[in-house]
């Protein structure tokens, strides 16, 4: 950290978000002193922020934020214009204030070898995998990842300042003074995106809108960097190519130089061989379920590879993906016995959740889904999703969809309509034995609960799994 800054007292404005809280930690690694604000303070996040010594204030309040008087103000895409604090800085500019990838971009990344980790799903998975199989090798980088991984010591660390550094590269816009996507600030030395569909609604008009912040992030490819790009996505395949650098494509065509092969799933895991320019690298054999999570291991396997040895990656060694236990509230085993698995997902995409029951449907032959769903993203929420939610949740035997969270912040002509979702389940798809609906919608997650634990109890033998 000596080349980077002196010793600065930073003030975290919306400090307990998962991303924030981690850079926080980050920032107390390197030196820092550090304080943040917040609403609705509590664990875990704020337990971790406190055992690092990092002092946690429960609301906004200029009056404190004028006595504290840090160095610098870091600004999180939480805060909006009406925040006492916010409002105060921009009034009196008694204080610099930067959004948080600016600040990591200038305090953390500015000298590493950057892997950001992009793409509309699984960037918390393969962040964890690459750095999983750096650490393995025997190196020590750092990382940033907005998630709790299970095989690294949490979301964030330093690392060593010659290793390499693994981010999460969201889409997302920085602030609300900053409307450039996150991974813009990221100074990438490799990137990785491994799917690209139309999300956030909030933020990009259509598909052509999100295409375009991925090609802006190409551009910051150095010309000694790589581009590892899904080579089965037609998405992806109308980015613009970007000549001055190395691009590499990942997946199961015949066209691309990473490929997966031979890809088999059972209740006993999954395995598959990835072929690196036609010549075998290895057979992986693990416990992660669907096709997409082999290629979040083929994403990251090669990242990995090339960040320690650029002209032979497949030197790289994957015994170590055998023993990976994977991310929490990604596909995690909440309870399981002789009679029901309890499964917890964060998945929110209409694709990623049709991926989850998929895989679970081939891991778990013959016995009965219930899906319990929460729309609770800011795009989930609306309508830009109705469509494709039904297809999405058809594979389960039982579709359980919670009250969308703060659907009231939404009109309701804009609003998901769980109405229209539970009619198109209940009429196109194969319904229950018992005779009950396949698809209902609850007022409460409490009532949701109480619904799906008495239809469980109807039956033997099922997994239940949470999607939320």
């Amino acid at each position: 950290m000596a080349r980077q800054h002196l010793r600065m007292r930073l003030y975290f404005m919306g400090i307990c978000g998962t991303a924030m809280g981690h850079a926080a930690l980050l920032a107390r690694e390197f030196g820092h002193e550090v304080v943040g604000a917040d609403t609705g303070v509590y664990p875990p996040m704020s337990d971790v922020l406190r055992e690092a010594g990092i002092k946690v204030f429960e609301g906004y309040d200029h009056g404190r934020l004028g006595a504290i008087r840090p160095d610098l103000v870091v600004v999180g895409n939480v805060i909006s214009r009406g925040n006492d604090e916010m409002e105060w800085l921009l009034d009196t500019r008694a204080l610099p204030y930067v959004s948080l990838p600016a600040f990591l971009s200038d305090a953390v990344l500015r000298w590493r070898r950057n892997l950001v980790i992009a793409g509309t799903h699984g960037k918390t998975t393969t962040a964890t995998l690459a750095t999983y199989l750096l650490g393995a090798a025997g190196v020590a980088p750092g990382w940033l990842i907005g998630g709790v991984p299970r095989d690294i010591p949490g979301g964030a660390s330093s690392g060593q300042p010659d290793a390499p550094f693994v981010i999460e590269g969201d889409e997302y816009d920085s602030a609300f003074f900053d409307k450039r996507s996150k991974f813009i600030h990221y100074l990438p030395w490799l990137v990785t995106i491994n799917n690209l569909e139309f999300d956030h609604a909030d933020i990009f008009r259509d598909l052509a809108d999100v295409q375009r912040t991925f090609a802006h992030l190409l551009k910051a490819v150095p010309r000694n960097g790589f581009v590892l790009i899904n080579g089965d996505d037609p998405n992806i395949a109308e980015l613009p190519f970007a000549p001055w650098t190395t691009t590499f494509r990942v997946g199961v065509g015949e066209t691309c130089d990473l490929r997966i092969v031979n890809f088999t799933e059972d209740d006993r895991g999954a395995r598959f061989d990835l072929v690196w320019l036609g010549h075998r690298w290895t057979t992986v054999s693990w416990g992660l379920s669907g096709l997409f999570n082999a290629r979040n291991a083929a994403m990251a396997a090669l990242a990995a590879g090339l960040a320690l040895e650029p002209l032979h990656p497949n030197r790289l060694s994957l015994a170590a993906l055998e023993s990976y236990q994977g991310v929490r509230r990604r596909q995690e085993i909440l309870r399981q016995d002789n009679k029901i698995m309890v499964v917890e997902d964060f998945g929110h995409h209409p694709t990623a959740i049709r991926h989850t029951l998929e895989a679970l449907r081939q891991r778990n032959p013959g016995r009965i889904i219930f899906a319990c769903f929460e729309p609770r993203s800011n795009t989930a929420r609306t309508r830009t999703f109705q469509a494709d939610l039904p297809v999405a949740l058809a594979s389960a035997d039982h579709v359980f969809i919670g009250p969308i969270y703060r659907g009231e912040q939404t009109p309701e002509a804009e609003r998901l309509d769980l109405d229209v979702i539970c009619a198109e389940l209940n009429q196109s798809s194969e319904q229950p034995k018992d005779g009950s609906p396949k698809a209902r919608h609850f007022a409460t997650n409490q009532e949701l609960l109480e619904a799906a634990l008495a239809a469980s109890r109807q039956t033997d033998n099922h997994p239940c799994p949470s999607i939320s």
